[in-house]
């Protein structure tokens, strides 16, 4: 008989839930989820709802003085800890509270692995803090919730340029265009200071695929970008949303290879949301989501040679928010955390060190119009710098 992986989920906003509903279609792998932790009131009516129709008899980890606690202080989420009852925690937080949070589960006595929602930290300095905290308890694992690579579509062409056909990458080009930003708790993601800005919250996402598909490390990123149409007339504690809706980005790795980000968030009239393309130099592939389909062909072979796929993937239970990727990603973490520390997880602190980085310096690019390095955000020189 397989023994249960007792979970708790930290935060159960719209993301939390998410985890939740994907937990629940894991059950017949052996996953329970035991405990909950969050301030919100209408988040906890919402999770107890979901709970009670799957049959979970839910702890839940508050007291009454502390429903009226902002989203942003984080100490409620210390009695889910001291509970003991759960094996693996899930992070779904606002951004701007996840370097509090991971530093209590890893300086926790009793070891919890740990799934972590994008993006790792808001800035550079406490993904590195996080990073040499983690080095010091070997038995736990952190994975980051850059889930977009479980996508079938995206894992197929990953798939495709592992296996070389289209030769040595030279180029990827990802357009995202999609909608605005959902309402959240407190419209905490209106703001820069809470998200680490559009390009960290939303775009790491991208980065981390870039450096996937290219295998290099990037050195150099050059942004333009603004908040052009969205949230201009939102004002919150006499406060106007300052994230960016739009913008071009251009990452230079350290093999010659680029990497090309056109993000647009009022483009609501878009047949697909994602449209991914890598290019090396005998081929070219392409995904699309969320229409899941993928294609391929060679220099050789001319537009004619094209293949096309519908990528599937038939493990998938429950396809969610964001097509199944979150299904997939727990399932993989599930078996790396039964692995007993044999198995590292997929996606790794320093995958999401990096993806923050670049994030944040095409934000740095985009306000001081200049290209930034991934040197200069790494040490922080930018803080000094005019």
């Amino acid at each position: 008989m397989v023994a249960i992986v007792k979970y708790g989920i930290i935060g159960v906003g719209m993301m939390g839930r998410e985890h939740l509903i994907n937990l629940y279609h894991l059950k017949s792998e052996g996953v329970s989820v035991v405990a909950i932790a969050d301030p919100h009131l209408p988040s906890q009516k919402y999770a107890q709802k979901l709970a009670d129709s799957f049959d979970w008899p839910l702890q839940f980890m508050w007291s009454s003085s502390q429903l009226a606690l902002c989203i942003c202080d984080s100490s409620w989420h210390k009695q889910l800890l001291e509970s003991g009852l759960c094996d693996v925690v899930v992070v779904s937080t606002p951004n701007m509270t996840h370097y509090e949070i991971l530093m209590d589960i890893i300086n926790y006595p009793k070891p919890h692995h740990v799934l972590v929602e994008k993006p790792l930290c808001t800035n550079v300095s406490d993904c590195k803090k996080v990073i040499t905290a983690a080095k010091t308890r070997s038995d736990m694992l952190v994975q980051v919730g850059l889930e977009y690579r479980y996508m079938p579509p995206v894992a197929k062409l990953i798939d495709i340029v592992k296996e070389g056909a289209l030769g040595l990458v030279k180029m990827v080009s990802i357009r995202e265009h999609r909608f605005p930003f959902l309402v959240k708790v407190d419209n905490w993601n209106r703001f820069n200071c809470n998200t680490g800005g559009t390009l960290v919250e939303k775009c790491c996402h991208f980065f981390d695929l870039m450096r996937l598909f290219i295998g290099a490390n990037p050195v150099r990123v050059m942004a333009s970008g603004a908040m052009d149409l969205n949230h201009k007339d939102e004002v919150y504690d006499g406060r106007v949303p300052d994230i960016i809706d739009n913008a071009y980005v251009v990452v230079e790795f350290d093999n010659g290879c680029r990497g090309m980000l056109d993000l647009c968030m009022f483009a609501e009239g878009s047949k697909n949301e994602q449209e991914i393309s890598v290019v090396g130099d005998t081929g070219k592939g392409e995904a699309l989501v969320p229409e899941s389909i993928v294609r391929w062909g060679t220099r050789a072979e001319g537009r004619n040679g094209v293949q096309t796929l519908l990528a599937e993937d038939k493990r998938i239970k429950y396809d969610g928010l964001h097509h199944g990727s979150s299904y997939l990603e727990h399932l993989q973490f599930l078996s790396a955390a039964r692995a007993r520390g044999e198995q590292a997880p997929a996606v790794g602190l320093h995958d999401g060190l990096v993806s923050v980085a670049i994030g944040v310096a095409a934000q740095l690019s985009i306000q001081k119009g200049r290209s930034v390095t991934i040197e200069e955000v790494m040490h922080d020189q930018l803080l000094q710098s005019t």
